[in-house]
């Protein structure tokens, strides 16, 4: 579980990161978050973090959102990956790499709503894992996107 909680840590940039764009390369053995995993996961706070299950609340930001201050679905997308992803980690299982996500967009989120994120694994089956991640408006529990998201690792081998 604490890998999960690592992944998802607020990190500690300014509001105006986009600012700063001169980001040197992301090594992927790196153990450091990358500038893009962190762009949009900034400022996800976890409420529970159990095996299997993780519960957030993030406040949409400005830098997200389209010329009417509505999320943007690329933004929906990376939430539904890296929180998916965080939740098959505290389910105990190796980090692994997305192989499909699938996600509805139900209904919109503005700026400054505060969004629940309900992440569940909904089981692993060899290599694959497969989680399904809700958003939903804190304020009127609209349901905003439903995702659902399978990952894969190769396994280790017996020999």
């Amino acid at each position: 579980m604490e890998k999960a909680k690592v992944l998802l840590m607020s990190h500690s940039h300014s509001e105006d990161i986009e600012t700063k764009l001169h980001v040197l390369p992301h090594q992927s053995d790196s153990s450091s978050p990358s500038f893009y995993e962190c762009f949009t996961i900034q400022g996800l706070h976890i409420q529970t973090l159990e095996p299997g299950h993780l519960l957030c609340t993030w406040k949409v930001p400005a830098r997200l959102t389209d010329a009417s201050g509505t999320l943007q679905p690329g933004a929906i997308a990376n939430i539904v990956d890296d929180v998916g992803a965080a939740a098959s980690l505290s389910d105990g299982q190796p980090k692994k790499v997305s192989v499909d996500m699938n996600i509805s967009y139900l209904s919109i989120a503005k700026v400054n709503d505060e969004i629940e994120i309900n992440a569940r694994v909904l089981g692993h089956k060899g290599g694959f894992s497969m989680t399904h991640v809700e958003l939903r408006n804190k304020a009127t529990g609209k349901l905003v996107a439903e995702g659902r998201h399978s990952l894969y690792s190769r396994w280790a081998s017996k020999l």
